[in-house]
Order: C-alpha cells, then structure tokens, then sequence
C-alpha cells in the first residue's frame, strides 16, 4: 500500500446445537469445516474477525496455499488477523496471513442470503482486508447479505515468479496471491451457509487492485464457479505481467537480497524482512518500485484477463465495472513540484509518464485546451493523467464485454470528497466508504452529509441488488442500461445521480488512438 493510500485511509465454548451454532450468550460461535470459531455482537450483527481459511504460509513460501490443520477447541474470533508482510505500516503482518473476516444477520438460520465478498486494494503490493471503511454490518443491515472481507499473500510473497529460475519446486509462484483468493472463496463456498449466506449467490466487489484481482480471477479456471457477480471499482487488470518481465523483476530483487539467479531458490529461505526491504528497487519496466502482479504462467493463468478479447470463463458473470472521475489526483496531489502551483508550460513535461501511453503531451494538452477552455494547466493535468490511465482500462473491459455480449453495467463517480478542503474532488478511493455506505467510519474520504450519505445509499443499494439478483437495478437509482457500444450509457453518481451517455467521449477518443499499455506490466 503506498504513503499515500495508508494516509488517507488512516485520515479519516457453549454447547453445539444440530444447527452448527453453539450457544454462548452474547459471543457467537459457528463451526466451520476445520473448527468452532467465537465472534462478537455489534449493533446486532454477528461478527468474526480473523477466521483461518488457510495454513501458515511461511513453510510453504512462493507455493500453493493449502487449507488449515482441522482444529477442535473453539477459536477466539474476534480481531482481525495479520496483514501479509509489506512495505509501511499496515499494523500486525506475518506470512501467516491467510485469515478472512465475517460479518451476517443471522447464524445456519437457514436464510441463504446473498455473500458480499470484498477483496483489499493496495495495488497487488499492500494493504489488507481490516480497514474500518471495509466494516460489513451497515451493509448487512441495510441489504440483509453476508460480508466477507480477506487476507493474502501481496508483494513478493504472493506474486513473484520464480518459475524459470528455480525449478518445479516453485511452479505458479506468480500466481500464489491469487490462489489464496482462490482458496477463500472456496472456503465461502463451503461454510458460508452456517454463517446465513448462500454460496450460489456470491459477488465479489473490490476497490483498485481488489478490482483488478476480480479481473484476474474471471480469467483463471481455478475459480470458475466459486463467484457468480462482480463490481470492480477503479480497478482493472487488462493484461497481466508476462513470464519474461516477471523473470527479470524477480532478478532484479534477487540481486538486491544477496542472490544470484542461480542461487534463486534460497529465498525461500531468507527472513522474512529481508524479503522486504528488498521491495525497494526501482522497477524496470514502469514508474515506482519493482511491480508484482498475476503472472501469465500458462497454468493458473493461461491468458490475459481482457486480452485480445474478454476471457470466455468470466463472460456469463454479470459485471459493474467503476471508476471515479479524478482518480490521480489521490496520487499526485503530492507529487513534485506541485501541481497545484504549475503553468501551462510545466503540464506536457509532468504528464509525459503519468500518463503511461506513448502519446504526444503538447497534443494531449491542445485537445484538453480546446475541449475545457475553463480548465486550468492543474484541471488538465489530473484530467489526462486519469484518462490516460485506470479509467482507459475500465473502457476497455467495458468494450469487450459488450461485444461479447456479456451483461456490463458502467458507473462514473463524481461526488466530490471533502478532504483537503475538497481539491482532490472524486479521487481514487472515494468511492470505497460510499460502496460500504460508511461515510462516517474512520478512512472515509466523505465527511457525512444528506447529499453524501444520497449517493452512498444509490451506491451500495445498487451493489446489494446485483449480489441478490445479478442485476444492479434498483428502486433507489435510475433505471441503469447495460453498457453498449452504440450508446455507452454510464451511471453517474453524484447528488444528482443520473445516466449519461459516452461521458468524457472526446477524451476516450483521444486515448483510444494509441495502444494501451496496462500500468505495472
């Protein structure tokens, strides 16, 4: 998770009975496949928190992940589990990570409610499922649906591809962050009925790279059948890294733990912090440090997510797919110099490479001049470094679903945050409180307000009802048209939430002329 992400979340044993629930008073305990587990009560909604849905990873580092050894004494539940190990302070970390966390109305009372499953940002490098913007009980209060939160192996530890540098030993080592995603929605699958959900009714939503880990998991077989809707917000993942970008990343981090390449497979023996400190290197191929991501191995991954086409296995999942209209300016309100001080002279030199197309800045910002005569050298820097970026991915997955046929809803977020007296406007992340409907938890980038806390109840309505009925139509929002290629009707979310077709198409079209280069690939 980068500064910038971690500061602006920061910012803001009874007796069983024949249902598989155990009395205990006020603290609920339910039996999973591998043990009893003890929760807590909040506000009504049963509770738990660091549920082991898989085996300590350390003495199985850069391999598949397995389940848990069954456990017989019931498991304290109630507190989240550590983080996979990261750069920053994303509190507790461990490579003993593989825990998730549950939040639902009812326990085995037979009520087969839709299963919310939301998978962390962060890119594929931070971060983890226990952040009080990710709370579930107002979601399950509001929509009478199961949450389910998780952990995984990130970084290195969950995607470095050690395939052509250490042998069979370490095949799908790129990949491993994805199959403990995997193995949790397995776990849902096989236990969420006794926590009041129905495991033939499971969406996945994910804000970022939870997003892009969506995209990725519709193109893997591995997880066919284990999620049956998806919304991804902000978050797209169009082409994964390929074996020999990932070999060379994994070199280059070799290199800066100590390791030649052929001494490889020693890194799974090396402490874990060592492992860490070695993400600092510079990546080679694109901006910032060393990128580890999905890895297109042949095997948990045999294709890229949405190219040259989008992947048939994920086609007859109905999909929302999200983005905020001022993404980078969560990424770059900080940048130097300060973009907030730049004249039109700064703005094609300072969006050369955030834009990360191979495009000519003096012609982006003519047209963005010409489009936006109001727009000051600022407004156009944020402007062509977010279409240049996320968003082209987000049209990209949305046109290939389309001419797939395949059922796309598109949704366009332009509430304004109130952080930083609101310059950063529909940043990057702001969307993730409204998803929730958690304006006011901690690391909400919204203060609460009657027209936040509008949109918010469209926003996470609409949510609720494609995990109930995998269509997001609602009474709370206008009706909202499949997206197609002859109208790209888009829903967009403000006070006044209305639909709007082909919004920003001259800036689409303006991107759309060259090739798309997926951001850390």
């Amino acid at each position: 998770m980068s500064a910038t992400r971690r500061s602006l979340l920061a910012a803001g044993g009874g007796l069983l009975v024949p249902s598989g629930v155990f009395a205990a008073g006020a603290s609920p305990v339910a039996r999973t496949r591998h043990g009893p587990v003890r929760g807590t009560i909040e506000a009504g909604i049963k509770v738990f928190r660091g549920v082991r849905y898989g085996a300590d990873t350390a003495p199985r580092r850069f391999q598949p992940s397995v389940p848990p050894t069954p456990w017989t004494q019931v498991a304290d539940a109630s507190a989240y589990g550590p983080a996979s190990p990261q750069s920053g302070d994303e509190g507790h970390q461990s490579e003993d990570c593989l825990f998730l966390n549950v939040w639902t109305p009812g326990l085995a009372d037979g009520g087969r409610r839709p299963v919310m499953v939301y998978i962390h940002g962060g890119a594929y490098s931070g971060g983890s499922g226990s952040a009080p913007v990710y709370d579930g009980g107002r979601l399950c209060r509001r929509g009478d649906v199961v949450v389910v939160t998780i952990n995984h192996r990130l970084n290195v530890f969950g995607y470095g591809y050690l395939d052509k540098l250490a042998g069979p030993a370490f095949a799908g080592s790129g990949n491993a962050g994805m199959d403990d995603i995997v193995l949790a929605l397995r776990w849902v699958r096989d236990n969420i009925v006794q926590f009041g959900g129905d495991p033939g009714r499971v969406m996945l939503f994910g804000q970022s790279g939870g997003g892009a880990k969506i995209a990725t998991l519709m193109a893997m077989p591995s997880a066919r059948g284990l999620f049956h809707a998806a919304a991804t917000m902000s978050g797209q993942q169009v082409t994964a890294s390929g074996p020999l970008h990932a070999t060379e990343r994994m070199r280059l981090f070799l290199a800066a733990v100590g390791l030649t390449p052929d001494r490889a497979a020693e890194v799974a023996t090396l402490p874990t912090g060592k492992l860490v400190e070695g993400l600092a290197v510079a990546d080679p191929f694109t901006p910032g440090r060393l990128y580890f991501g999905p890895v297109l191995d042949g095997r948990a991954l045999p294709r890229h997510p949405f190219y040259p086409d989008a992947s048939p296995l994920g086609l007859k999942i109905p999909m929302i797919i999200g983005n905020t209209h001022d993404e980078t300016r969560a990424f770059l309100a900080h940048s130097n110099p300060n973009p907030f001080a730049m004249g039109w002279a700064d703005v094609p030199a300072r969006i050369a490479a955030e834009m990360r197309v191979d495009i000519d800045p003096d012609a982006v910002v003519a047209a963005y001049r010409a489009l936006y005569p109001a727009y000051s050298p600022t407004d156009v820097f944020f402007a062509a470094t977010t279409a240049g970026r996320s968003w082209r991915g987000a049209i990209i997955e949305a046109e290939e679903r389309a001419e797939a046929g395949a059922p796309a809803w598109v949704y366009q977020q332009d509430l304004p945050t109130t952080v930083e007296g609101g310059r950063l406007k529909a940043m990057h992340m702001s969307d993730i409180a409204l998803a929730f409907d958690n304006l006011a938890a901690p690391g909400s980038l919204t203060a609460p307000s009657p027209g936040a806390q509008g949109v918010a109840d469209r926003i996470s309505a609409s949510f609720i009802a494609l995990a109930r009925t995998g269509d997001p139509n609602t009474a709370a929002i206008p009706a909202w048209p499949k997206y197609e290629l002859d109208r790209r009707a888009t829903m967009v979310f403000d006070v006044d939430t209305q639909v709007v077709d082909d919004p920003r198409g001259a800036e689409r079209r303006l991107f759309a002329a060259v090739p798309y280069v997926q951001p850390g690939t």
